[in-house]
């Protein structure tokens, strides 16, 4: 099959590897060249993916039998037309579309699913976020309705913070869209990803639960398996069929979660494999979740997901502008037990851009807390020059 990865990132790479191993050709598409995925795939592309006729170009070109988006920023709404020319949108051109933005995805499973999230207001002004936030109330977060990894994120906790969140807001959006949601803040004990794996002809499956910590919006270690009540797995897993099931298609979906004494809070869905699921290049389940995203997409049928022991990544940040970043500290880190590390190969470094993770596994009898920290203290062994 001819796969056409749209985004070329961290993300994007480990799925291209996955995808070479069992004979697949991947076109890899970002707007700058040398991007990671483009470093393992049969050819690449450079384009701005949200220029919708440079999008038709490619396709025309490629003439994929699968379309896989890897970021948001693309032009979504052209992914109907290509359904209809026979070519697959994984996992469906509709849950790329919806979640494209906050917006579609948060009216979705509020409005229409009615699952628990947090109160919310829009606004597409500094002035409508004023009045958002007088009605949501301080605390309360603010996320561009396009962005990922954090970018344009911050909380809001006296009223003249409202003008730098919306500047921060607007200058990470990604796109064309200038919107914000304004959530109220939920009072959370932890947060959790569910991969969640849609099939064309079995049943949805469930990995287990992600835990993980994030600063600037972005995960800085996760870990697995995630402590947490039986309680709250089902009704996270209820929601997270829910929502996948109404988005339709078949793939890996990241659905993001908060934990709360009144229960399980819906908080956000990625239909594609999420930044806190590489704890699962530690080898912690059967398959990883580029894995497994694959091959639901391929219909290859997945008889289980099993755990197979504890693991925890820890990210690998730069601290500093550069245009050749080099690493030290790496022989440190290849001496350890029960550890590895991925170096993404990403050509620029700036402040705070993830540019590695290092990974660290044990028996399933270990408290996943030790084993967490053990990756967080490795990564700092391992600086970005």
């Amino acid at each position: 099959m001819k796969i056409l990865l749209l985004g070329s990132g961290e993300l994007g790479k480990e799925f291209v590897i996955a995808a070479q191993r069992i004979g697949q050709t991947i076109i890899a598409v970002d707007s700058y060249e040398n991007a990671p995925a483009m470093q393992v795939a049969h050819g690449f592309e450079v384009i701005n993916m949200l220029d919708g006729e440079a999008l038709d170009r490619i396709v025309a070109k490629h003439q994929p039998d699968f379309i896989v988006p890897e970021i948001e920023a693309i032009r979504t709404e052209r992914f109907y037309d290509y359904e209809k020319q026979g070519i697959t949108v994984v996992p469906s051109a509709k849950a790329a579309n919806f979640t494209m933005n906050r917006k579609a995805i948060r009216d979705l499973a509020a409005k229409e699913l009615g699952l628990r999230t947090a109160k919310y207001e829009y606004a597409t002004s500094a002035e409508e976020l004023q009045k958002a936030v007088l009605e949501i109330g301080i605390p309360c977060v603010v996320k561009p309705l396009m962005s990922s990894s954090g970018k344009g994120q911050s909380t809001i906790k006296t009223e003249s913070d409202i003008e730098k969140a919306w500047q921060y807001a607007v200058a990470g959006s990604r796109g064309d869209v200038i919107e914000v949601i304004v959530e109220a803040f939920v009072d959370f004990h932890s947060e959790i990803t569910l991969l969640t794996i849609t099939q064309n002809d079995n049943p949805t499956l469930f990995c287990a639960p992600i835990g993980h910590r994030q600063e600037r919006g972005d995960y800085q270690e996760s870990w697995q398996p995630a402590l947490v009540s039986e309680k709250d797995l089902y009704e996270a897993q209820d929601m997270a069929e829910k929502i996948t099931e109404a988005l339709g298609g078949a793939g890996l979906f990241g659905v993001e979660f908060f934990l709360t004494k009144e229960g399980v809070y819906f908080s956000e869905l990625s239909p594609r494999p999420h930044d806190t699921g590489m704890v699962t290049l530690a080898g912690t389940q059967n398959f990883n979740e580029f894995e497994l995203h694959l091959r639901a997409i391929l219909s290859l049928p997945i008889f289980e997901i099993t755990l197979e022991k504890a693991g925890a990544s820890a990210v690998i940040l730069a601290s500093e502008d550069s245009t050749n970043p080099t690493f030290s500290g790496i022989e440190k880190v290849a001496t350890l037990p029960k550890t590895d590390f991925r170096i993404f190969g990403k050509p620029t470094s700036r402040p705070y851009r993830r540019m590695g993770v290092v990974l660290s596994h044990d028996s399933l009898a270990t408290p996943i807390n030790e084993i967490t920290e053990r990756a967080k203290e490795t990564a700092k062994l391992i600086t970005v020059n």
